[in-house]
């Protein structure tokens, strides 16, 4: 077998995010308001996802395109910091980097994004010689990469064609048309990761369970975040909930979602059972919650643990 570079190839959005914390209410059209806190950090659910992931010891290559500007060259810095390759990443002169503020409101946030270049991704940017580098393809934030949303069957045909297990966490359609072709789809995401919410928008139904019947045909293993109820998972005909691991003092939620998936897909390459990934997976999650921002948290793997072990009563 063909030794590979990298265990995960992650193609996704990139943009740094401008998190503003303790704020004076709510905006209001024509009015003012200040905040205590502001923050400038990597953003993006794709980056916070590969810069976890490599922390949890898996090797990690980027795809992604940025601008040649100040916000990129933080996110290329903060990338290098984490361990990422990022060889693959399109440093483009026509556009700008992309730019989300948040507005945090204590387990709540409020979004506005600038997608820049991210928007300007194609299916052409990724090449046969990146996936025969990988072991692993995931994909994240489809909805705001356009380009990409209309190719993403292919580009799992693709992946697959290749020999790579895959992923896809969609997150949140800002559109809220949520057209994803779910029977072309699934068939190749090995791993698929939405939340509750999402799930149920993308499968058009009122429940999960009704979602999850209507799917059953088309999918591999389907794993749904659903916050502080924990995560569930579905593969084979059976649904398995893992119950979550709860933080009293919740710094933030930003990239809890995305350190969730880290969690599960650094166990899901190393070939565990999918119910010792999904445990993870919580257990990632809920350590992203101690320590604001998405990567805080995951400073190096002694500190992961050490946050495991006096948090969560976890032997990580």
């Amino acid at each position: 077998m063909t030794q590979k570079k990298f265990d995960v190839l992650v193609m996704g959005e990139l943009n740094v995010d401008i998190i503003l914390d303790k704020i004076d209410g709510f905006p209001e059209i024509s009015k003012e308001k200040l905040c205590k806190d502001m923050t400038v950090t990597l953003g993006s659910s794709s980056a916070i996802f590969a810069s976890n992931l490599s922390t949890l010891g898996t090797s990690v290559t980027f795809l992604g395109k940025i601008g040649r500007d100040n916000f990129g060259k933080l996110v290329v810095d903060t990338l290098h910091t984490k361990n990422v390759n990022t060889d693959f990443i399109i440093r483009s002169g026509d556009y700008s980097t992309g730019a989300t503020i948040v507005l945090n409101y204590d387990m709540d946030r409020a979004n506005v994004t600038f997608p820049g270049a991210m928007e300007c991704m194609t299916m052409e940017d990724l090449t046969g010689e990146m996936l025969s580098q990988a072991r692993h393809l995931h994909v994240s934030s489809i909805f705001l990469q356009p380009k990409l949303k209309d190719r993403i069957v292919k580009i799992f045909q693709l992946g697959k064609e290749h020999g790579l297990t895959t992923s896809l966490d969609p997150q949140w359609d800002p559109a809220e048309n949520w057209d994803l072709d779910l029977p072309g789809l699934l068939p190749h995401v090995d791993v698929f990761l939405p939340n509750r919410k999402e799930f149920q928008y993308l499968a058009r139904t009122v429940s999960m369970d009704e979602g999850l019947a209507k799917l059953e045909h088309y999918a591999n293993a389907i794993i749904i975040k659903d916050g502080k109820k924990g995560a569930h998972l579905w593969t084979e005909g059976q649904l398995i909930t893992a119950e979550a691991f709860l933080n009293e003092n919740v710094a933030d939620c930003i990239g809890a979602g995305d350190s969730f998936d880290a969690g599960f897909i650094s166990q899901f390459i190393q070939g565990k059972p999918l119910e010792q990934c999904l445990t993870v997976a919580n257990l990632c999650g809920a350590i992203n919650t101690t320590k604001p921002g998405g990567t805080t948290a995951f400073e190096s793997m002694e500190k992961i643990r050490a946050i495991a072990r006096d948090s969560f009563s976890h032997p990580f």
